[in-house]
């Protein structure tokens, strides 16, 4: 009985509900009134609405099959009933279009916005006929009491853009346009250029096929289609097999806040008694834009730069003539001890003048004893690469010892540190090769892959904001969005291979030198060790691949494939240089990848965590202070100094360079490995600096140490004070700075140590100084930018320059990939006038 009741306790809750519900609701006072009026185009419509009158609106026009017409509608509501807006909806022979007004869009954090004056144009249907008259028809309706609004409806006059012909118009959120374009015949693919002398407030350009509905407003703008955003400049390139019908949209919309651009968000007023919920009135947010669409490149036009960059542009080019000189005949050798011109040297504390033969010149007994080319010359050369290791000759203590007797004295000569087998520096130097070769491999195959997934989503999602090309001079060819940025990196493929070919044929040429025992390959010149130079070329080789990989799609996560092979050929050219007289002492390939590596993984930290972070400047500039102090220090004293060595070791020398602290070998130290070290240091501070200040014994060696130490400390200060956004460019920067410095050290060394440099190294400077001038020049240019928005980055960016088809950036990667080939052969070819002197007359610096 209970439960009977209650059951019907609740039907007549539920029915009380379902009549009680409608009356919270404004009624009708009867039935709805439904007017149609026939309307006219051009002609301003004031009138109200209630939720008891529906009112449509008639429209007829004429459609011609060759010709589009657009037509817009306008409306705008004069009550304030927010909570109750009116609806218009527009009845099309192939579409409805409906929206309210006010119009409610949101932006960022949910925040809404109202406008209470709404434009839309309307999709245009297509016709066979040659004339037809279609109608369309206006629906106002409301659910308030009483809704005063305006309706017009009008031609768009423009619809239709033409070829290279500039047209201007003005857009708001809730007003956007869009225009149609048809291509002409014989164009293939066209550039749709929209440009605004004001910067904010942000807004999209979409192309979208002619399809209806046009997806024209803010929250719905990126459905279809290609689009980016934009401040004063935005460009898509537009082919014509991508739309069947030959024609497309240009949808122009602005969006409600600019964040998406770089701008900052609006102000958000919030009083003590409104909603959070409550839209915010933007008022008057319009742009006023041009659209011009111009054609792109033909393809006929397309084959002139290609067929310019296929030529085989080395055919002509006798690499030969940086053939090696070693194979020269014996007559031209020159003992520099019979003659007081060619000779040259330091004479007392005039460390820079030519010696004269009277003076002490050759205490080498230690190191090489006394020998004469005769001697040598008939010496068999041993050719087998068995397995020798670099350290077999380190085991022995009394070769240690050697070693410090040697390194250490004030002045060397290139055959104190060129005292290894040769069989066995071939095979450690042939080891940079291969290692760069396995790391090529894994590092290309990753990126190849991850970059053709972002060609892949861009094309997909018509996402252009994704990738920062210059879309003013980018041209797609298959699912490539920008091909001629990826051609222009042909350069450094083609050029390394070039330079991998004449380090082969000097290679041959000098080993056939050793096969008939010529006396100038076996103990005259530079030692020739070639594995360095395939890795510089292989490395060449492979930026051009990777900078291809970037241009792919360049952005923010991806500019480390830039720089990577960068940072491996700024560090292998110091490599290199240092490898020219210190042969026995240069860094394994496994200490030197290793060190690379490290770099790049700071580069990927301070990309990824670096802007404003104060506290990763800190821990990067203490990093690179004492990374700086301990290289000088290893440089200085030729690797042999040591804080402390379990059972006997070499204390630190202090800057007098004498051999303080030394323990004979054979001996104990009677400290432990780790104590006493700082209690030492400061021992030699002392002595050498405060009590006696006594000078460097390497002079040269200190002015070099001291200049890296400057700038390399300014650099540290200058990335902790200013913290530049572009972190990996700043780590290049150091890189390049260290090497033009060594580089410009070597050289005056060279000079002044009496030697010269031949024509052919001559030129390769001089003519690669130019080139790379030329260079930083269209680098600097910046056509884009990651490091701001995509819209801010289209603000840079600029049509081409060459052939209609190379932008400032290409010209940089031709211009550095020949400047960078010149630097190779200028290391290459340095020291060639040395290849008829004894390794025990060419001094070390």
């Amino acid at each position: 009985m209970a439960s009977a009741g209650a059951a019907a306790l609740a039907r007549a809750l539920l029915a009380w509900a379902l009549v009680a519900l409608p009356l919270a609701l404004p009624q009708p006072h009867g039935h709805r009134k439904v007017v149609e009026k026939e309307a006219s185009f051009d002609t301003t419509y004031a009138d109200w609405v209630d939720a008891d009158l529906l009112n449509i609106y008639a429209f007829n026009h004429s459609v011609r099959r060759n010709w589009t017409e657009g037509v817009r509608v306008s409306v705008n509501v004069l009550s304030d009933h927010k909570d109750l807006p009116v609806l218009f909806v527009v009845r099309q022979k192939e579409a409805v279009v409906s929206f309210q007004v006010p119009l409610i869009l949101r932006g960022l954090y949910q925040r809404k916005y109202a406008y209470q004056e709404v434009s839309r144009t309307l999709c245009q249907p297509q016709t066979k006929a040659e004339v037809e008259t279609q109608h369309f028809y206006v629906d106002v309706s409301t659910l308030s009491l009483n809704a005063s609004y305006q309706l017009r409806v009008t031609r768009v006059e423009n619809f239709v853009l033409w070829t290279n012909v500039r047209f201007g118009f003005n857009a708001t959120a809730a007003q956007p346009q869009y225009f149609k374009y048809e291509f002409p015949e014989g164009v293939d693919s066209v550039i749709v250029k929209v440009t605004s002398a004001m910067a904010f407030p942000c807004s999209v350009i979409s192309i979208q096929d002619i399809l209806c509905p046009v997806y024209d407003l803010d929250n719905n703008v990126a459905f279809i289609g290609m689009y980016q955003t934009m401040t004063k400049k935005a460009a898509i390139t537009v082919q014509k097999k991508d739309f069947p019908s030959n024609s497309f949209y240009v949808v122009v919309v602005v969006k409600t806040e600019d964040e998406a651009c770089g701008g900052a968000l609006p102000y958000y007023p919030l009083s003590k008694h409104a909603s959070p919920d409550e839209p915010v009135d933007q008022h008057n947010r319009q742009k006023m834009l041009e659209v011009m669409v111009s054609p792109a490149i033909t393809w006929h036009a397309r084959s002139i730069p290609d067929s310019f960059l296929g030529r085989a542009p080395y055919d002509s080019y006798g690499y030969g003539s940086f053939g090696n000189g070693s194979s020269s005949s014996a007559e031209g050798v020159t003992d520099s001890m019979g003659s007081a011109e060619v000779s040259y040297g330091y004479v007392g504390q005039e460390q820079f003048k030519r010696r004269t033969p009277s003076a002490p010149l050759r205490p080498l007994s230690i190191a090489m004893g006394e020998r004469s080319l005769e001697n040598v010359a008939g010496r068999p050369r041993l050719d087998s690469l068995s397995s020798i290791e670099e350290d077999d000759y380190d085991t022995l203590a009394d070769i240690d010892y050697d070693k410090n007797v040697i390194r250490t004295k004030q002045y060397l000569c290139v055959a104190d540190l060129a005292r290894k087998d040769k069989r066995v520096l071939r095979k450690k130097y042939q080891i940079y090769f291969w290692n760069i070769a396995t790391i090529a491999v894994f590092y290309a195959l990753p990126v190849i892959q991850l970059v053709i997934t972002y060609q892949t989503v861009v094309n997909v999602t018509g996402n252009q904001d994704i990738c920062y090309y210059n879309f003013l001079c980018a041209h797609p060819l298959g699912n490539l969005s920008a091909f001629n940025n990826i051609l222009s990196n042909l350069g450094y493929v083609l050029l390394g291979l070039l330079f991998l070919l004449i380090i082969l044929q000097r290679e041959i040429n000098y080993n056939r030198a050793l096969m008939r025992n010529d006396a100038h390959a076996l103990e005259c010149g530079i030692p020739k060790h070639f594995g360095l130079f395939y890795a510089m070329g292989t490395a060449l080789m492979m930026e051009g691949l990777l900078s291809a990989c970037y241009h792919v799609c360049p952005n923010y996560t991806n500019f480390q494939f830039d720089t990577s092979f960068m940072y491996m050929i700024a560090g292998l050219c110091m490599l290199k240089l240092y490898q020219k007289r210190h042969p026995d002492i240069n860094a394994s390939a496994y200490s030197a990848y290793a060190c690379l590596a490290l770099v790049i993984f700071f580069s990927v930290v301070g990309v990824v965590f670096g802007k404003g972070n104060t506290a990763f400047w800190i821990v990067f500039s203490v990093i690179h202070i004492v990374a700086t102090l301990l290289l000088s220090t290893q440089l200085y004293y030729m690797g042999r100094w040591k804080l402390g060595e379990p059972g006997g070791g070499t204390a630190v020398s202090g800057a007098g360079g004498g051999q303080r602290g030394g323990t004979p070998p054979g001996t104990t130290s009677p400290l432990p490995a780790d104590s006493g070290i700082l209690r030492r240091i400061l021992h030699v501070l002392y002595t050498d600096c405060i009590r006696q200040c006594s000078g460097p014994m390497y002079v040269d060696r200190m002015v070099l140490l001291v200049m890296g130490n400057i700038i390399n400390w300014s650099l540290a200060a200058y990335g902790l004070i200013v913290r530049p956004n572009d972190f990996a460019s700043y780590l290049l920067a150091i890189g390049i700075c260290n090497l033009l410095l060594y580089f410009a050290f070597y050289i005056i060394m060279k000079l002044r140590s009496g030697e010269r440099i031949k024509l052919i190294p001559l030129l390769c400077i001089v003519g690669t100084s130019v080139v790379w001038g030329f260079a930083l020049f269209f680098f600097f240019q910046g056509l884009s930018t990651w490091q701001k928005t995509p819209a801010e980055s289209r603000e840079h960016n600029r049509d081409c320059i060459l052939l209609d088809f190379f932008d400032d950036h290409d010209i940089w990667h031709f211009l550095s990939s020949i400047a960078m080939f010149g630097s190779f052969l200028v290391l290459l070819t340095l020291d060639d006038d040395l290849d008829c002197v004894q390794r025990d007359k060419i001094y070390v610096f």
